[in-house]
């Protein structure tokens, strides 16, 4: 029923593009330059190279990042945001915004 929907309706077009569980902070790190696998993969300790890979690859078709493959010896790739993944940048804004708060909920909980 749902991947009926998709491309017809924006959530589940959204949650669908946004699947895996490193999606969102990856973007937040290439939404502040473009890196290359390893940079990316400092940045998001407990990720294994395995899994990075997958999930770069399932981003670039999906139109959210740019691999691109310079021609020199040892061979350099980097990722950066597409005119797509830019776009996304006013999203992740505003759920840093909402998690700090959500973040300042849970501590006043306590």
């Amino acid at each position: 029923m749902q991947e009926d929907l998709f491309g017809i309706c924006p959530f589940v077009t959204a949650q669908k593009i946004l699947t895996g569980k490193w999606t969102l902070l990856i973007l937040h790190h290439l939404s502040v330059k473009t890196m290359r696998f390893n940079e990316l993969q400092k940045k998001l300790l407990n990720l294994t190279q395995a899994t990075l890979t997958k999930q770069l690859r399932m981003m670039e078709k999906n139109g959210l990042i740019i691999r691109t493959v310079y021609n020199q010896i040892p061979p350099k790739v980097e990722y950066s945001l597409s005119e797509l993944g830019r776009q996304f940048m006013p999203v992740l804004s505003s759920l840093e915004i909402w998690g700090n708060q959500y973040v300042a909920f849970l501590k006043s909980e306590k």
